[in-house]
């Protein structure tokens, strides 16, 4: 005996709606990114050089070939000081 057809539409919107919102998601992702695909495996030289480039370019996954460095880059400093105790 088959299994009806009516039995299968609830399976298929509830694949239809995982489909959607997985292709949403990259989707967002993709665009978060500057339209480039997602990093993996990152290590803390790659968190540096995206630090660097973000300073740059005010993006996070922006890159420059200009030579001289954009002006109020000197004062842009990642170095986090603490405060002094005494």
């Amino acid at each position: 005996m088959g299994v009806p057809f009516e039995a299968l539409i609830p399976y298929a919107i509830i694949l239809g709606m995982f489909g959607f919102t997985g292709a949403g998601l990259s989707q967002i992702r993709y665009m978060q990114n500057g339209g480039k695909r997602a990093r993996h495996s990152i290590d803390q030289w790659d968190k540096q050089m995206m630090d660097r480039d973000r300073r740059l370019t005010g993006y996070l996954r922006g890159q420059t070939d200009n030579v001289k460095a954009p002006e109020g880059f000197e004062l842009n400093n990642p170095w986090r000081v603490e405060r002094r105790i005494f």
